[in-house]
């Protein structure tokens, strides 16, 4: 039988909930700062289809730390996350999208998006990460320096973990995709965010749904390709 949650571990939530809470602006001020940052660079701007932000909304955070409590057994709980140590531990309580039309850009893209954190002296908490299961999108990743990982679910995305230059150290992920990857993104998302989908088939078809996207990058890739070729005083494919 499933555990259920104690009160203990239903007030920390709660405590971490409030926090959350009263330093969201904060958040809302970082994340609207990076995406003025990449969307006004006179460079960058040219390969982005478009751009957003998001703050993970209340209940969402709920699910997601009640999830991580619930997966632990009751020894590890006991250090799980509260009020003190959320924004260390959550690092996509702030998230900016770049969307981006074929993977070939990301040659161009990468490089300028660490020159505009460079220039503005945000850190990177982490190296940046590329979520992929096609393995010959994996030696485009690799070859520009982004290490590479799996997930069951088949997921692309890059991924960068942003801090913020300030007294109170907060986080936004950074989630750069192409428009087709973000096409299963959105699906996925609805049928399997907070809950996966019960259905094996949901999940069978999900995975298709990512074979599908994959090859269509790769056919963007392709045209674009084979249009530089027919017109190589043009801008390159990885510039348009």
């Amino acid at each position: 039988m499933p555990r259920k949650l104690t009160r203990r571990e239903r007030r920390r939530i709660d405590e971490a909930l409030e926090h959350f809470a009263r330093n969201q602006y904060l958040f809302e001020n970082f994340a609207k700062s990076l995406m003025t940052c990449f969307a006004e660079h006179p460079l960058l701007a040219g390969f982005i289809h478009f751009i957003k932000y998001r703050i993970k909304d209340k209940e969402s955070l709920r699910a997601k730390l009640e999830k991580r409590i619930l997966s632990e057994d009751t020894e590890a709980s006991n250090e799980t996350i509260d009020a003190s140590n959320l924004f260390e531990k959550v690092t996509d309580l702030a998230g900016l999208r770049i969307i981006h039309l074929h993977t070939e850009q990301l040659r161009r893209i990468h490089p300028l998006i660490l020159e505009i954190l460079q220039e503005q002296r945000y850190e990177t908490a982490s190296k940046p990460l590329a979520y992929c299961w096609d393995v010959e999108y994996q030696k485009l990743f690799q070859g520009i320096g982004i290490e590479t990982t799996q997930r069951d679910s088949m997921y692309t995305t890059v991924h960068y973990d942003i801090a913020a230059n300030q007294r109170t150290r907060i986080r936004c992920e950074l989630q750069v995709r192409t428009l087709m990857d973000e096409v299963w993104g959105e699906v996925s998302h609805q049928v399997n965010y907070p809950t996966e989908s019960p259905s094996v088939a949901c999940q069978d078809q999900l995975k298709v749904l990512a074979r599908l996207t994959s090859g269509c990058g790769r056919l963007v890739d392709s045209i674009f390709k084979t249009h530089h070729e027919a017109n190589p005083q043009g801008p390159t494919s990885s510039e348009r």
